[in-house]
């Protein structure tokens, strides 16, 4: 029966392991030694256009998730920004960083969940050794073989105290952590993309009021110089005239850079080239009743409870869930800890009985642990967990009051943004008028032109400072947005 199940070769693979045959066993090592498990290496191609250039390389696409995570955002009006978002969505870096810290939380958690359970071991063994006949108890030398096989487990600590589980539950708070903290990571890029796409509608509705600056300024340049040609001014007067031009060239250089440089934010949070038919208009923060961001209902009067859905708050009670439960850890470890070993299998001097009958083995090693002198230190690992819990509690007020003040801050400034813009169209009219108005008594003849530069300096700063507060207003609703949690107070009502 031994005989065919174990046939010839396997005696021969037995004989191999004396490494005076030939060095076979040497070559079998380094030949496993030359393993590499780890992944082969390749460099990332750059996530840049080939050339220097903002507007070079090849547009990015949105995965459908991404697409419809961004059109069920209704807080946002407009098409394209909604397009935009879910570009960054899909393409993002620092969420993709947030993704795979939950993957890792994952696998850390696993981790911990199996020392809930005993790792069995399974353990092939065969040795083959000379004794010298004047070591040998017989006088005569001899050749022993030894084969084992064995099952089992090493060192299952049986968990009394909790250790065990309160790591386990300490590491399932972090997981859930990393969920909240990706929650809040993606919040916030849909906020900033808003943020900077609008930002560059407002940079570029500067540039092209700055233009049309320079094309009025530069008809007005040459009637004057017509006039002066005739001797019907002074010099002093187009030498005026023309450093309004100037000065309309030079901003015009300027909000072009403006405008380049806030592409180039866009793009960096988005992570590729944004599509040219996405990027905003010049007209996008100029149209009334057609706002990127819908103005969100007021929140007032509804409960400081709410802010809890916030992800940052979930995730700093999670933190402080899991330095609770450490501090449950650190105290088991100040009691006695029992472990069990214990394994089954066989054992023959030859191959071939290794299954044999009366062959089997077994062993059962029960240990007991208990700390009686350490010298403090299991004492002090309890002060140090119950410190982190006291800081994580200290840390989630924090975050509680910060978004506390968050909320606060934005619904403060939301209240007068429509009593600003009222009141700086208003400024914007009155500036038109009077520069209408010096214009034309400087051409009657009846005031001179530092009356109309005055007045021209007057309404180009009014309309540069409504583009800001339109700016600004928008900014706030997504700002808004992002206080509540990503959640429209209509649906928190």
């Amino acid at each position: 029966m031994k005989s065919a199940f174990y046939p010839h070769k396997l005696r021969r693979v037995a004989e191999q392991l004396n490494p005076l045959r030939g060095g076979t066993a040497l070559a079998a090592v380094l030949a496993l030694s030359a393993c590499n498990m780890a992944p082969k290496y390749e460099q990332p191609p750059l996530p840049v256009p080939a050339s220097l250039s903002a507007r070079a390389g090849e547009p990015v696409v949105a995965t459908e998730a991404s697409l419809a995570f961004a059109q069920a955002q209704t807080w946002i009006q407009d098409a394209q920004l909604r397009e935009v978002v879910a570009l960054a969505l899909s393409h993002n870096r620092d969420l993709r960083v947030a993704v795979e810290n939950i993957e890792k939380a994952r696998a850390q958690y696993g981790i911990t969940r199996a020392d809930l359970l005993p790792t069995v071991n399974a353990q092939a063994q065969g040795s083959r050794s000379r004794t010298a006949a004047d070591l040998s108890s017989t006088g005569r030398a001899s050749v022993v073989n030894q084969f084992t096989a064995q099952l089992g487990f090493t060192s299952y600590e049986i968990d009394f105290w909790g250790r065990v589980r309160n790591l386990n539950e300490a590491a399932l708070q972090a997981f859930l952590q990393s969920e909240d903290n990706q929650r809040n990571v993606q919040i916030a890029l849909v906020a900033d993309v808003s943020n900077a796409w609008l930002t560059l509608a407002a940079d570029k509705a500067r540039l092209q009021l700055a233009k049309d600056t320079l094309a009025g300024r530069e008809k007005s340049y040459e009637l004057t110089k017509r006039i002066f040609d005739i001797g019907s001014t002074t010099g002093l007067v187009l030498a005026q005239n023309l450093s309004t031009v100037e000065t309309a060239r030079g901003d015009v250089a300027a909000f072009t850079s403006q405008a380049d440089r806030s592409r180039n934010a866009l793009q960096l949070l988005v992570g590729g080239v944004v599509p040219e038919r996405l990027m905003p208009r010049d007209s996008t923060l100029t149209m009334p009743g057609r706002e990127a961001a819908a103005l969100l209902p007021s929140p007032e009067g509804l409960s400081s409870e709410l802010l809890l859905q916030r992800p940052d708050l979930q995730a700093a009670e999670h933190n402080l869930r899991g330095m609770n439960a450490n501090i449950g850890a650190a105290r088991a470890a100040m009691f006695p800890t029992i472990s069990l070993t214990s394994s089954v299998g066989t054992g023959s001097t030859e191959l071939n009985g290794l299954f044999g009958s009366d062959n089997s083995t077994w062993s059962f090693i029960p240990q007991i642990r208990l700390p009686i002198f350490d010298g403090g230190r299991s004492r002090a690992g309890v002060q140090v967990a119950e410190a982190n819990q006291r800081i994580a509690m200290a840390q989630y007020d924090k975050a509680v009051q910060t978004a506390f003040k968050e909320v606060a801050d934005v619904l403060a400034d939301r209240a007068q943004w429509n009593e600003r813009l009222r009141a700086q169209e208003s400024m914007v009219q009155a500036t038109q008028k009077a520069f209408d108005l010096s214009d034309a008594r400087f051409k009657a003849g009846a005031d001179n032109y530092l009356t109309v530069l005055d007045a021209q300096r007057s309404l180009y700063a009014a309309q540069q400072t409504l583009l800001t507060l339109r700016l600004g207003e928008q900014v706030n609703r997504v700002t808004l947005w992002k206080a509540l949690g990503g959640r429209e107070a209509a649906s928190q009502s």
